[in-house]
């Protein structure tokens, strides 16, 4: 698959924000409208509330969080939900500027920052949360023989690619309307992710993930990254379902959300963590009360065919999906068909037509939040790899109005072309 090869390696060496202050001429101009800023700080910084909208979130957090599937809040987009995206792309981006990109150094692949400083370097220290938990992914596929002859940092089998983090601050739980865990993934980064990326053939969910006699298939590379472990290094499933386990038990007499998000890769293992901890919860015995789920993803890839979606909705699983519709990642792996019939060409029980289903046929999960870069003259020509960065999101989330007024300055030209006609 020589598209989708493409796709990612080169989203890999784009669309991180701690190594993007090398840039095409064409991402200077946007880079300079976002006002980029170093690698240890955060750059892209939400508007704070003032009391009316700290209040607004205090009793809409479920809304904002998908409990009614973001019915009402997309089109024209929500200014609450708007900040809670923006909030969140934050921490995405901090997963980024804490991933060590050196392949000259011994601590290649690791995290930068210890737990307890690692929010403050990334620019974002003041948002009262604090890191309990390092994850890290392993490639399950197995390397030849001759693979001891290439450098060490293109056979790394595991690496750091994200963390938990749990609001602790009494001012901003109050603010927020409940204890939040934020579990946040960044996108490929290292040769053995983007070997896995290419592993696009659908493969069954183990049955502690869907017990669904192998109906629910997802990607087998994404599945590989999140179920394979390393002698040394526990797989990032077993990570995830120790860490939620302790935290909800820790704070069992509250209301807690868990908030899943992460951009490209990032956005696939975020779908499939959320998958698991509802999964999860709904097979303990006796049943846990398990908190809201949610999953806010940016540029994610498929993740899974129509049965892997009736999962998520059968377990009450939200997925909010932020796409750029000029975006090639969001439209790989495999195809969508929406219709029940396939085309003519796989009609009938032949072997290759049913290959072709059971293993390329994807469904598109949650609601979409659509986007379009062509709508942003500082982004609209940028390439790829500007369509498909963590900022341009951001930035075009951050500046999106309604479908049919795709952005502010589109609104406030509409408003002074009406206004003048007043007068």
């Amino acid at each position: 698959m020589a598209g989708p090869r493409n796709f990612f390696s080169v989203a890999a060496r784009q669309c991180s924000p701690a190594v993007n202050l090398q840039t095409t001429s064409s991402q200077k101009a946007f880079n300079g409208g976002l006002k980029l800023a170093g690698a240890t700080t955060s750059s892209w910084k939400t508007s704070t509330a003032d009391s009316g909208e700290e209040g607004n979130l205090r009793e809409k957090w479920r809304e904002f969080q998908g409990v009614k599937n973001w019915d009402g809040l997309l089109d024209p987009l929500d200014d609450g939900l708007r900040r809670e995206i923006l909030r969140y792309g934050e921490f995405v981006e901090a997963a980024y500027r804490s991933f060590d990109f050196d392949t000259s150094s011994p601590d290649y692949a690791t995290c930068l920052f210890p737990d307890r400083w690692m929010l403050a370097r990334c620019g974002i220290g003041n948002t009262g949360y604090e890191v309990t938990k390092h994850l890290h992914a392993t490639c399950g596929i197995q390397l030849p023989d001759w693979a001891d002859r290439i450098p060490g940092w293109m056979a790394a089998r595991s690496s750091w690619i994200g963390y938990v983090a749990v609001c602790t601050d009494e001012r901003e739980i109050a603010r927020l309307g409940r204890r939040d865990v934020v579990i946040a993934y960044r996108g490929t980064a290292t040769c053995m992710e983007w070997l896995e990326n290419l592993r696009a053939t659908l493969a069954c969910l183990p049955a502690d993930m869907a017990p669904d006699c192998c109906q629910s298939m997802v990607p087998s590379g994404f599945l590989s990254l999140y179920t394979s472990r390393h002698s040394t290094c526990p797989s990032l499933q077993d990570s995830i379902r120790e860490e939620v386990s302790r935290i909800v038990a820790k704070y069992a007499d509250e209301p807690v959300s868990i908030t899943v998000t992460g951009h490209s890769l990032g956005a696939a293992l975020a779908t499939l963590t959320a998958h698991d901890i509802t999964t999860s919860f709904k097979e303990q015995n006796p049943p846990a009360a398990a908190p809201l789920v949610a999953v806010v993803s940016f540029g994610g890839p498929r993740v899974g065919n129509k049965s892997f979606r009736s999962q998520l909705e059968k377990n009450g699983t939200k997925v909010l999906r932020i796409v750029n519709s000029d975006d090639p990642i969001t439209k790989i792996p495999g195809f969508v068909l929406e219709e029940s019939s396939p085309p003519a060409v796989w009609r009938g029980n032949g072997i290759l037509s049913d290959w072709v289903q059971r293993q390329w046929v994807y469904a598109e999960v949650g609601k979409e939040l659509r986007l379009s870069s062509r709508d942003c003259p500082q982004i609209n020509g940028g390439g790829f790899a500007t369509c498909h960065d963590l900022k341009t999101y951001l930035h075009l989330v951050d500046n999106l109005v309604s479908s049919n007024c795709p952005l502010r300055a589109t609104a406030s030209r509409v408003l002074m072309n009406a206004a003048n006609i007043r007068t």
